[in-house]
């Protein structure tokens, strides 16, 4: 194994491309716990029909020929793009993702400070690839993502948005960006945090420049709302912003970072949550890779945008930042006294009808934030150190907990996605996985059949957690089915071709997919919680950090169902408590 950051990349191996036959079996394996027998058998029907026609054979004969050529990293390449850069509603709270960081006890100025030393630091690492490779189990992981974290935007298309970042064919080699931009009060200013023969700026010099900026006491035009509207919006309203502001707007998009200093502090832990999720709109750039937030307390966070940024690697970029002191970046970096860099307010000249789309942007959104309902639940009794003792895995714990709150809160078990990390793969990103298995039926029928004795409940259960790790192995091997009939599909669509099979509306398909929990973990002692957006009317968002002697959970879900989180909420504390004692 190389010690360099991306010394590993290619030698790891490709994520391999299931067979049809492979992929039809296995979905009907998936969904036929969520159907009736009806739909089963119509579902049955529809996935042998796929299996027979010439059109998907041809599709799937045209993907292995694209996973083939010189330049594909993956047969998951195209599909990526259109999964996250194809969608058409907003970004902001519906796909960005947030963590707030474990308190220290800086002021916001101090706290500031150490995380732009902190992140100038790994960018100059990165740079130079001398950032340690991941591995799990002795065994490198891909770190292609790593080469994005700096100077990435998504840029809003009318069809399909673009993406602006370094290392690629457009931008080749590592951002030569020294300037990141600072929002507070609906202005943005430009602040050069690297100096021009390259060495940071020092600690002090970074503390007064910020300090001048939160002596502003002007609102600003708050423009970055704009990219909170639906991308078709947005695109039209950027081409609009370009034609008196491109210099403006180019600041911004080739910034390494973005940071919000918050002026307004929220009342509690959930409230901080809340505004990282679905802050003021005017004072963020939700199209921006990372953009870190300062509350006037100290306490910290981050919004990412997922376009090319999974939760993992923004996991790893905390880690860092959370390392050391902001002495310690500092010196590592180079960082030298060089004269207080002054900060720029960037100058905005907007139409009337484009400071109208601004003050619709920003209504707008507020009132979107509101009508989603978030909270957030720690348990410090339970840990994945109490789920090893009790032979259980961890997160199969936690996911049966989570089917057990559910039912006992909603009545009935409904399709639920959890994230699975495939980065031991070249380029690897992520695997979808659908939780409910037969096992999983037989395991809350048991917990919820009164005449049900306790070994028996506890045997469903470890079955039920096994049927999990089996899954969730599958999924780390590339074995699922579902990105793979999805981007057959898009394969068509690309095209302009005319291919509808019944498998796509068949009861499975959709039943699958329609998601009530959709989960996913993000493991770091740095991190109080992380937190996204919920996938449709009825859905759950869960995302949870699971330590070894602490669980935090937040959920978030549309307002009209709020209280069935907020029973989801109560019922999980109850399973956790059950399940424990269950197999004790």
């Amino acid at each position: 194994m190389r010690t360099s950051t991306f010394g590993n990349e290619d030698s790891l191996p490709r994520i391999p491309l299931p067979t049809l036959a492979d992929s039809g079996e296995r979905f009907l394996q998936w969904c036929s716990p969520l159907l009736t027998e009806e739909e089963l058998a119509t579902t049955r029907q529809a996935v042998a029909e796929f299996l027979a026609s010439d059109e998907a054979a041809e599709l799937h004969d045209s993907l292995t020929a694209y996973a083939g050529q010189d330049d594909v990293h993956s047969w998951l390449d195209e599909f990526w793009r259109d999964r996250y850069l194809g969608r058409r509603d907003r970004i902001a709270l519906n796909a960005n993702f947030f963590f707030l960081f474990n308190d220290t006890d800086d002021d916001q100025i101090s706290r500031a400070v150490r995380l732009i030393a902190a992140a100038v630091d790994h960018k100059l690492a990165l740079d130079a690839e001398t950032v340690p490779p991941t591995t799990r189990r002795g065994q490198p992981l891909s770190m292609q993502q790593h080469r994005y974290l700096f100077s990435t935007t998504r840029i809003p298309r009318p069809e399909r948005d673009g993406v602006r970042a370094p290392n690629t064919p457009e931008h080749p080699g590592p951002s030569p960006a020294r300037h990141i931009v600072v929002f507070f009060r609906g202005n943005a200013f430009r602040l050069d945090v690297i100096g021009a023969d390259g060495a940071p700026h020092s600690l002090d010099e970074l503390a007064e420049a910020l300090r001048r900026i939160a002596a502003t006491t002007d609102r600003g035009p708050g423009v970055g709302a704009l990219t909170s509207h639906d991308r078709v919006r947005w695109a039209a309203n950027r081409e609009a912003l370009l034609v008196d502001n491109t210099a403006s707007v180019d600041v911004i998009e080739t910034a390494l970072f973005c940071l919000a200093l918050e002026h307004e502090l929220p009342g509690d832990l959930d409230g901080k949550c809340k505004q990282l999720l679905a802050g003021d709109p005017t004072d963020r750039w939700f199209d921006k890779g990372v953009t870190l937030i300062v509350f006037p307390d100290g306490a910290a966070g981050i919004n990412g945008e997922h376009c090319l940024l999974d939760g993992t690697t923004i996991v790893e970029f905390v880690d860092s930042l959370m390392s050391g002191t902001a002495e310690s970046h500092a010196q590592a970096a180079g960082a030298t006294a060089q004269g207080v860099p002054e900060p720029q307010a960037l100058e905005f000249r907007l139409s009337p009808e484009l400071s109208g789309e601004v003050d619709a942007a920003a209504k707008d959104y507020v009132a979107y934030g509101e009508a989603t309902a978030t909270r957030t639940v720690r348990f410090d009794d339970f840990g994945s150190e109490r789920a090893k003792a009790l032979g259980i895995s961890p997160d199969a714990f936690v996911q049966m907990a989570f089917q057990l709150a559910h039912r006992r809160s909603k009545g009935f078990t409904g399709a639920t996605y959890e994230s699975i990390a495939t980065r031991h793969f070249h380029h690897g990103r992520t695997e979808a996985m659908r939780v409910v298995t037969p096992e999983v039926l037989e395991f809350v029928a048991a917990m919820e059949d009164a005449e049900s004795s306790r070994s028996d409940r506890a045997e469903a259960f470890r079955r039920a957690a096994d049927a999990h790790v089996t899954r969730a192995k599958e999924c780390q091997a590339g074995d699922a089915p579902e990105q793979h009939l999805w981007e057959l599909q898009l394969i068509a669509a690309r095209r302009g071709q005319e291919f509808s099979p019944a498998l796509y509306s068949s009861p499975g398909w959709l039943t699958m997919r329609d998601d009530y929990l959709s989960t996913s973990a993000a493991p770091s002692v740095n991190i109080q919680y992380f937190g996204f957006g919920a996938t449709s009317e009825h859905c759950i968002g869960v995302a949870y950090v699971l330590l070894p002697q602490s669980f935090n959970v937040h959920l978030s879900t549309p307002r009209t169902v709020g209280e069935q989180m907020t029973g989801f909420a109560e019922q999980l504390g109850r399973a956790i408590d059950e399940l424990s004692d269950l197999v004790s």
